[in-house]
């Protein structure tokens, strides 16, 4: 069976629209595109608002869109929007403007999701996806409001982290310098190598990085001109060739070369800085150009959700894998962070007839469980506040911003008291999620800190004593059960002063059981 699906990305420069048909036997299959450059970033980064004459002219490139959809006869479609919607003061609305005029109805996605729906592109590309992982690698995603730097150890994802260096950003700043065109690209490699100096003394270190796997938009015109369309990798000897022609080009030259505006080619130049000082820093010997934008992005993670295809790369290990990294970061215990964990996801698949939560929660749980303790590394009074902090200043790859809030408020929990009127959820409106009323997401986030509560304290004394216990539920009772002979008094008394919260959540009360000594 094929599917016939539309992407729609309302990019900070950009409207884009992807026609795709989806199958498992042919995969992802584009079948048109179309994209109208309106650049919404430059309103956003300047004045803080999108104005009224670019929500008139997004609205007629958008009913253009849907005019399209209607002649391939898509039922299914998805848009999303990112940074320049997401920073504006005004975006809902512009929303309510869209959806009012087109019948679009445009989701706004935080940087993490966004940056996640473009790795499952690159990901849909599975051989070559999986060998070049298989070397130090490292993803840069250069987009025109920011720039996401991540790196993979083999397939595991070891660290991400987003840098405000997205082109037309950086293109904005140095146009108020009104200086000459030499000074222009200094003033840019200075930009530039502000941030990644930074970047490379805290996360590169002595990681090896062989391959840089280069997406987002601006580098797809370059890179047409690049490897001239015969292959999509580039090897840092003929990238610094093709940079050092580019830099002496003048802005009309760049126009005629790629075949763009005048707005686009004043990006041209700070896209490849960016790449050759990654190159640089990292050490990399080859730059792969997937070819990919985020309406493939968009196909790919609605393909993945609709069960459609099913991807060798596994994207919740990459999620838990950002958590722990941030874990050890923060120099947490993690023979007890995995304990905690291991407890954790046990009572919650023990509970799954009373607490009605879904994979999606789990996959929460097991982040906060993560990282209960990180607050720990900046003090150890009141390490629950600046757990929380620490966790709502640091972007979890894949993560919501209302999803990062939910672990946030679940470690700043579990070890206070929980007053349901206090709880303070800050989540942005353009969150869109089923938990977005405040009952539930305040029933939510009670649930889990019960659970995380329960599960460190069944490793009070950091030793693992409960390792690979047994729960039953009987009689509205959950019988934790251990065969560990020695002493767990710590752990009962520990466990008794949780029930409390816990039965209360859930109506049942755990008791721990210590198997008799024969």
């Amino acid at each position: 069976m094929i599917r016939t699906f539309a992407a729609i990305d309302v990019g900070s420069f950009e409207l884009e629209l992807g026609i795709f048909e989806i199958s498992n036997r042919n995969a992802i299959h584009s079948v048109d595109h179309v994209k109208h450059t309106i650049a919404l970033g430059k309103d956003t980064y300047n004045e803080g608002r999108i104005s009224y004459g670019l929500v008139e002219e997004m609205c007629e490139v958008l009913n253009d869109f849907v005019r399209i959809m209607k002649g391939y006869q898509i039922t299914e479609y998805r848009a999303y929007a990112t940074s320049a919607m997401r920073e504006a003061s005004n975006s809902q609305l512009v929303l309510e403007q869209i959806r009012v005029r087109t019948g679009i109805e445009v989701k706004i996605i935080s940087n993490s999701e966004q940056r996640f729906i473009s790795y499952k592109a690159i990901a849909a590309k599975d051989e070559e996806y999986q060998r070049i992982l298989q070397r130090g690698t490292a993803i840069v995603d250069v987009g025109f409001g920011s720039m996401q730097a991540s790196l993979f150890d083999k397939d595991a994802l070891t660290s991400t982290q987003n840098l405000p260096l997205g082109v037309l950003r950086l293109r904005e700043m140095v146009a108020k310098a009104r200086i000459s065109s030499e000074q222009e690209k200094t003033l840019v490699a200075e930009l530039i190598d502000n941030e990644l100096v930074t970047y490379r003394k805290m996360y590169l270190k002595e990681r090896e990085v062989r391959s840089l796997i280069a997406i987002g938009e601006p580098v797809l015109t370059l890179f047409y001109r690049m490897g001239d369309g015969k292959k999509d990798q580039i090897t840092q000897e003929e990238f610094r060739k093709f940079y050092q022609k580019l830099s002496s080009m003048t802005l009309d030259q760049k126009k005629d070369e790629f075949s763009v505006n005048g707005e686009y080619a004043a990006m041209l130049f700070p896209t490849a800085t960016i790449y050759k000082r990654m190159m640089e820093i990292t050490g990399a010997e080859i730059l792969w150009v997937p070819g990919i934008r985020m309406v493939d992005g968009i196909a790919a993670d609605y393909a993945e959700d609709k069960k459609l295809l099913k991807f060798n790369h596994n994207f919740s290990n990459d999620i838990t894998a950002a958590s722990r990294n941030m874990a050890k970061r923060y120099k947490c215990h993690m023979p007890h962070i995995q304990a905690v964990e291991n407890a954790a996801l046990l009572i919650f698949d023990s509970l799954k007839k009373y607490h009605g939560m879904k994979e999606r929660e789990r996959l929460i749980l097991q982040i906060a469980a993560d990282l209960h303790s990180c607050g720990k590394f900046v003090t150890l009074r009141d390490a629950t506040d600046c757990a929380y902090n620490m966790i709502m200043a640091t972007e979890i790859i894949g993560l919501s911003h209302l999803e990062r809030e939910i672990v946030a408020n679940v470690v700043k929990y579990h070890a206070r008291n929980f007053r349901y009127n206090e709880l303070k959820v800050e989540a942005q409106p353009y969150c869109d999620s089923r938990l977005a009323n405040p009952e539930n997401l305040t029933l939510l986030i009670a649930k889990l800190t019960a659970i995380l509560r329960l599960a460190n304290s069944m490793d009070r004394g950091h030793q693992n004593k409960l390792a690979g216990c047994k729960i039953t539920l009987r009689d509205n009772q959950m019988i934790i059960t251990t065969d560990y002979d020695g002493d767990v008094t710590l752990e009962s008394l520990s466990i008794a002063e949780k029930s409390d919260f816990f039965e209360e959540n859930f109506g049942i009360r755990p008791i721990l059981k210590q198997k008799k000594r024969v």
